[in-house]
C-alpha cells in the first residue's frame, strides 16, 4: 500500500506491529476499533444502554528523536504518538442511567528495549509515558489501556435527567451531592498538557473527517 504524505494508512495487523521500525520510519496509521473488541471497556458499558458497540477512531506516528546513548554517542530515540477520539456508554453515578461519555486521548511515549530500561525513567519525564516496545507489538491493546485510564473517576452526566430514588435523601443528599461535584470540579483541568512534538499528526486530527466535539 502506497502512503502519501500527510494521510495515515491502515496497519495490515494492529496487533502485531513492529513498533521499531514504525519509529525509525515515521510511519502515520489510523483507523477504527469497536468497543466490542475491546473487553476491558466493554465490562464498563452498563447492559442498558442504547449502543453498547460504539468505535472509536485512531490515529498514531511514529518518530524518532536524536538522544545521547549509554555509550556517549548520539543514536535515534524512538517515540509513538496516540490519539484516540470517540464516546462510549457509562452508567451515571448519580440517577443509574446510561449517559455518552466523550474520550478525546492524546498521548506520546517513548519507546524502550526491555521493562528494566523503562523503570530507569521517572513517571514524571517530560510528561511522556514509557513503552517497552517489540517487533509484535498489540496497539489495540494499548489503546484500550489509554481509555481504560481516561475513565472518570465519577461517570455521571453533566445534568441529570432523573436523579435516582436512593439520592434523594434530604439535606444530607444534597450536601453529598455537592461534596462530590466539588471533588470533581477539583480534579478537572488538573491534568497537564502534553507536549505536541508530531506535527503531522495535529494537522491530522484538525482535518479529521467526521470529528465530532461533544
Amino acid at each position: 500500500m502506497t502512503q502519501h504524505p500527510g494521510k495515515p494508512a491502515g496497519l495490515s495487523d494492529p496487533h502485531e506491529l513492529d513498533l521499531f521500525e514504525f519509529a525509525r520510519s515515521g510511519r502515520q496509521a489510523a483507523g477504527v476499533v469497536r468497543v466490542s473488541q475491546l473487553p476491558r471497556m466493554l465490562n464498563e458499558v452498563p447492559a442498558e444502554a442504547p449502543e453498547r458497540d460504539t468505535a472509536f477512531t485512531w490515529q498514531t506516528e511514529g518518530a524518532t528523536q536524536p538522544e545521547l546513548q549509554d555509550d556517549g554517542t548520539e543514536g535515534p530515540q524512538p517515540y509513538l504518538r496516540l490519539a484516540i477520539h470517540g464516546a462510549a456508554w457509562l452508567e451515571c453515578q448519580r440517577c443509574m442511567t446510561p449517559y455518552s461519555q466523550a474520550f478525546n486521548v492524546d498521548a506520546t511515549y517513548r519507546i524502550v528495549n526491555t521493562e528494566a530500561e523503562a523503570e530507569e525513567f521517572p513517571l514524571d519525564e517530560d510528561e511522556v509515558e514509557v513503552i517497552v516496545g517489540s517487533r509484535q507489538f498489540d496497539l489495540i491493546d494499548l489503546i484500550e489501556e489509554e481509555l481504560l485510564l481516561s475513565l472518570p473517576l465519577v461517570p455521571k452526566h453533566e445534568v441529570c435527567p432523573e436523579v435516582h430514588e436512593s439520592l434523594v435523601s434530604g439535606v444530607a443528599g444534597a450536601e453529598g451531592e455537592g461534596d462530590e461535584a466539588a471533588l470533581d470540579e477539583a480534579g478537572e483541568g488538573d491534568e497537564p498538557e502534553r507536549p505536541n512534538p508530531f506535527a503531522a499528526l495535529e494537522s491530522l486530527k484538525r482535518g479529521e473527517p467526521g470529528d465530532k466535539k461533544h
